[in-house]
């Protein structure tokens, strides 16, 4: 959702009305998961996508309609494997996609929601009563609900949304009867952070590389003419303290990645006792292996356990043989990504 909002927003101080589409639920193969969202409004335009290929097309054309009719579509698209690659789905498969009308009191809940960096769940009927249909509801972590469906769902639209932000995955949820319905329950988790300490040129280009990616962004480096707004004006927060102290003032939870770039030992180890224990799901430090040996005893030393070290990457990033700052900070991008999604032992 958040790679819309910035449409959405100036789409609706222009006065335009939008639907949204979102990825349901997809089989076989498709280039974007299950909650993908595309915006649309009127002329034809439209923000991000619900597939690679020309069943965008498609779906502009079902926002069209929904957009004049007030009435969401759930649409369905098939795709045998000699037309797969003209429609995005490259080895086949079909997806499903639900097109509604934006309602501005809903989106402007969620938009509070979605700024406070909290999961969340968003629960939508997709089929059951007529009434019922597209409305929508928001669970908390804490269990609470904003919003109501309606016509007996209530309740079980609320713990399906429930079920799904417990098991962290976004999933379509057959409701149980007596009602017959269905809903669809898309998990939000808060946007990633980057935690990079050190202002080096390498963390200029990584944290360009990050901010685009819809990552959070701290660098956090005490030495002020390395750490400040105005060589890193794209940062989301720049801070200028000793990074054991840094990273424990902006948090580090299980949506962080934390790239340790000085490559001095006064200003990386601190980081590196406060990243390790931490439930961060990446922690990288720059350096060769040489220095990795003398920088695992000294870690040692100082009461880490061989558990936490070895969470370790480091020499950080994937070797792709690059140079420059820019062709590093990719490398060291590219290995959060795989590990964020569970691709990293095997990129070791």
């Amino acid at each position: 959702m958040r790679d819309v909002l910035a449409d959405i927003d100036r789409w609706r101080a222009e006065g335009r009305p939008v639907a949204i589409a979102t990825v349901v639920e997809t089989w076989g193969s498709s280039p974007r998961r299950v909650g993908a969202k595309m915006a649309l409004t009127e002329g034809h335009r439209m923000a991000g996508s619900v597939s690679g290929g020309c069943v965008e097309g498609a779906v502009i054309e079902a926002g069209d309609a929904v957009l004049k009719s007030g009435r969401p579509r759930l649409l369905h698209f098939g795709v045998a494997d000699e037309t797969a690659w003209a429609v995005g789905l490259s080895c086949g498969g079909s997806i499903d996609v639900f097109v509604e009308p934006l309602e501005a009191d809903f989106y402007d809940a969620l938009r509070d929601r979605l700024a406070a960096e909290a999961p969340l769940a968003v629960a939508t009927v997709l089929s059951g009563p007529e009434p019922a249909v597209g409305r929508k509801l928001i669970v908390s972590e804490d269990g609470s609900a904003r919003g109501s469906i309606g016509s007996g769902l209530d309740e079980a639209v609320v713990a399906a949304a429930r079920a799904a932000l417990a098991q962290g995955r976004s999933q379509r949820s057959p409701l149980p009867e007596p009602v017959r319905a269905e809903a669809f329950v898309e998990v939000v988790r808060p946007s990633p952070t980057l935690v990079v300490v050190g202002g080096v040129h390498i963390a200029v280009a990584l944290t360009t590389i990050a901010k685009a990616m819809g990552y959070h962004t701290v660098v956090v480096d005490p030495r002020r003419p390395f750490g400040s707004g105005e060589r890193f004006p794209h940062a989301d927060r720049v801070v200028n303290a000793w990074p054991d102290e840094g990273i424990g003032e902006v948090g580090l939870t299980s949506d962080s990645a934390v790239a340790v770039l000085t490559h001095d030992p006064k200003v990386d180890d601190p980081a590196l006792r406060a990243a390790l224990p931490s439930p961060a799901f990446y922690v990288g430090a720059l350096g060769s292996k040489a220095t990795q040996a003398k920088r695992r005893q000294r870690l040692l030393d100082a009461g880490l356990t061989e558990e936490q070290i070895g969470r370790l990457r480091a020499p950080i990033g994937l070797d792709l043989g690059g140079r420059s700052p820019e062709e590093i900070a990719l490398a060291v991008m590219a290995q959060i990504v795989a590990v964020r999604y569970g691709r990293g032992d095997a990129l070791r």
